[in-house]
């Protein structure tokens, strides 16, 4: 029941933030330090917890997966994201959603 109520609650961030539309700067992403892209922390943390944190944990301490941050770049995360590997499956999430949450994951 709970990992419904995640998706459903993950689902209605992705949503909702696609209905936002302007291009006014909310203050809810993070990440532009050192020249790094912005992303959308709590739909990347939502994403993580719904399709990462059962191998990466819930604080991304590393269970059947390995432990996230390794110190690798959003360009590494998103390519381990798109293509798998190590046990890893390729494509667990796409297109914007895996580009924001390899924004997070290079940022923790």
């Amino acid at each position: 029941m709970k990992k419904f109520l995640m998706a459903v609650a993950g689902s209605a961030v992705l949503i909702l933030g696609a209905c936002g539309g302007g291009e006014e700067d909310t203050g809810e992403s993070g990440g532009d330090e050192g020249g790094g892209e912005t992303f959308d922390e709590a739909a990347a943390e939502e994403s993580y917890q719904a399709n990462c944190a059962q191998c990466h944990g819930e604080n991304l301490e590393g269970m059947n997966g390995p432990e996230l941050p390794g110190g690798h770049s959003q360009e590494e995360v998103l390519e381990m994201i798109e293509n798998g590997g190590g046990g890893m499956p390729s494509n667990i999430i796409e297109g914007e959603e895996a580009e924001n949450v390899a924004a997070w994951v290079a940022e923790q």
